[in-house]
């Protein structure tokens, strides 16, 4: 092998091991055995175990984000929820090896990566705008739309994360179900929600407080 087809073997196969065994399971031992190499050329690519799941796991969150910008393609907002809840769900159901090493907190500090909370704060990021537009037409605060970003992505990176084991019902069923919770509920949004334990209540009870 040439040294960069060598890298590539040595990334797969950490990416496999990793994501069955998670970091602290996995060894350059193991990693080495299973590429056919001996430490040493672990050690020269990526300077140990840290170096080599790090590298790991920036390529995976190019993979996510990559695989969820070029879904966004949709001239309607309904069309572009859709778009990006498939995509999330596509990454869980293609890329599985991946998904289980994101999902799991990092045991190292990643530089460039940041994890999975980083992950989805960039893809909420890119919801953020499509509801921006959605709130502006319908009057809504469009500096809220950063708070309901973060809540649809958070609802279908948790649902992914149980649908990773369960894989029932099936991925577009999934993504139906999802969003017809989100949009049905968007459809409906009030302007300025109150919650219903605290409507009329008392100013003091409201906060929690006892009133005598």
């Amino acid at each position: 092998m040439t040294g960069t087809q060598r890298r590539e073997q040595l990334l797969d196969v950490g990416r496999s091991l990793f994501a069955e065994r998670g970091y602290d399971g996995a060894s350059v031992e193991e990693i080495a055995l299973r590429a056919g190499v001996s430490k040493p050329v672990v050690y020269e690519h990526f300077g140990g175990k840290e170096g080599l799941y790090e590298v790991v796991v920036h390529r995976e969150v190019e993979r996510l984000l990559t695989s969820f910008t070029g879904a966004l393609s949709g001239d309607s907002p309904r069309r572009l929820l859709e778009q990006a809840t498939l995509a999330l769900l596509a990454y869980v159901e293609d890329e599985t090896d991946g998904f289980r090493i994101l999902v799991r907190e990092s045991p190292v500090p990643l530089a460039d990566s940041g994890g999975f909370a980083t992950i989805l704060s960039d893809v909420a990021g890119q919801v953020e705008h499509i509801l921006a537009a959605e709130f502006a037409a319908r009057g809504f605060q469009t500096t809220l739309a950063g708070l309901y970003s973060q809540a649809l992505v958070g609802q279908v990176a948790l649902v992914g994360q149980w649908w990773l084991d369960n894989r029932f019902p099936g991925r577009d069923e999934v993504a139906a179900h999802l969003v017809n919770l989100a949009w049905n509920g968007l459809s409906a949004l009030e302007t300025a929600p109150v919650l219903g334990s605290t409507v009329g209540a008392p100013q003091s009870r409201a906060r929690g407080t006892r009133s005598r």
